[in-house]
């Protein structure tokens, strides 16, 4: 048989229209995979496609007969995933705050070229996640491969380090870059944080890594090492970082000293109102919360910064929380 300019594709296409066409549900007889193969510009008789499924088998694609009467239907089996499987991977990847909604709609797309055209439907799926902020940072993802690189090959890094402003803008937080050596990344509250040490300051800094910008790694060794040897990385990350509830429930007016807006828009998005306050050197915000213990610490650890105004039941509740904890 003459081979067309495809040819040499052709186990590839046979692959993929089995992945594609065919599952558990759904089943290809021999001349229709033929007419596939054909619509690829592929011609092939019946002998080379039982040839080609069992280099498919090999490969580990599991390509399955069954006979039914007169009549013999192919599909594929066991996948390399498991729909519940890819149905978590779909969802973590549209719950994460830390993946952009532009990568998040990538990702997915890519997960569902694992299964059949008939199983992509299940992966179309619209995860409500009640107070989720998308990280806007498109380049965190080479951002955190770059640290990774830095700290196999023991080198610092420099970037620039930014926060929001006012105005819901990030700038840099000062005017020169920070030069860190990184010693570790951690995952907390759906972010990620470099965990690095300042040669200048002699001490641990920790770094959101989607506030990073313009990261470059030097030739300088990392310092630090005798710093990072005498902690437990585990129990310092537990002792330094915290997670608290997000769940959307009631109207609740702040007001926070302008310094503070960086760490306000983190918590509850670039989308709030900002408005002057009375105070000078203040500002006003509502948000949405749900009004719990995690909540009112959260309010107590801003020591002041970031206060409840209102609305009067949810100030008294705070005030109630502070008393129990004084009388306790």
């Amino acid at each position: 048989m003459p081979k067309g300019a495809n040819q040499k594709l052709k186990l590839y296409y046979l692959s993929q229209i089995m992945i594609k066409k065919t599952d558990d549900e759904h089943f290809l007889t021999m001349p229709e995979i033929l007419k596939n193969l054909e619509e690829y510009g592929i011609k092939a008789d019946r002998k080379s496609i039982y040839d080609d499924f069992e280099a498919l088998r090999t490969m580990g694609l599991d390509v399955i007969m069954e006979q039914e009467g007169r009549n013999y239907y192919y599909h594929v089996g066991a996948k390399q995933f498991e729909m519940a499987e890819l149905k978590l991977l779909v969802d973590a990847v549209q719950s994460s705050k830390f993946i952009t909604a532009k990568k998040s709609s990538e990702l997915i797309s890519k997960i569902t070229n694992l299964v059949s055209e008939y199983e992509a439907g299940q992966l179309k799926r619209q995860v409500e996640v009640q107070g989720r902020i998308k990280t806007m940072n498109e380049s965190i993802y080479y951002t955190v491969d770059e640290i990774h690189n830095a700290i196999m090959n023991n080198r610092q890094i420099t970037f620039e380090y930014l926060t929001w402003n006012l105005k819901k803008e990030m700038v840099p937080r000062r005017d020169r870059v920070y030069e860190e050596s990184p010693w570790a990344l951690t995952w907390d509250d759906e972010n990620y944080y470099l965990i690095a040490y300042d040669s200048e300051e002699e001490k641990i800094k920790h770094f959101r890594v989607d506030k990073i910008r313009d990261l470059i790694i030097t030739e300088k060794k990392r310092e630090g090492r005798k710093t990072f040897e005498a902690i437990d990385m585990a129990s310092y990350i537990n002792m330094n970082f915290g997670m608290f509830g997000k769940k959307e429930g009631v109207p609740v007016n702040l007001r926070f000293r302008n310094d503070m807006v960086g760490i306000v828009i983190d918590r509850f998005g670039k989308e709030i109102p900002i408005r002057e306050s009375e105070e000078e050197g203040w500002s006003d915000t509502r948000v949405t919360v749900m009004i719990s213990g995690q909540f009112f610490g959260w309010i107590f650890a801003m020591s002041g910064l970031v206060r409840i105004t209102g609305p009067e039941d949810v100030l008294e509740n705070f005030k109630t929380e502070c008393r129990k904890q004084l009388e306790g």
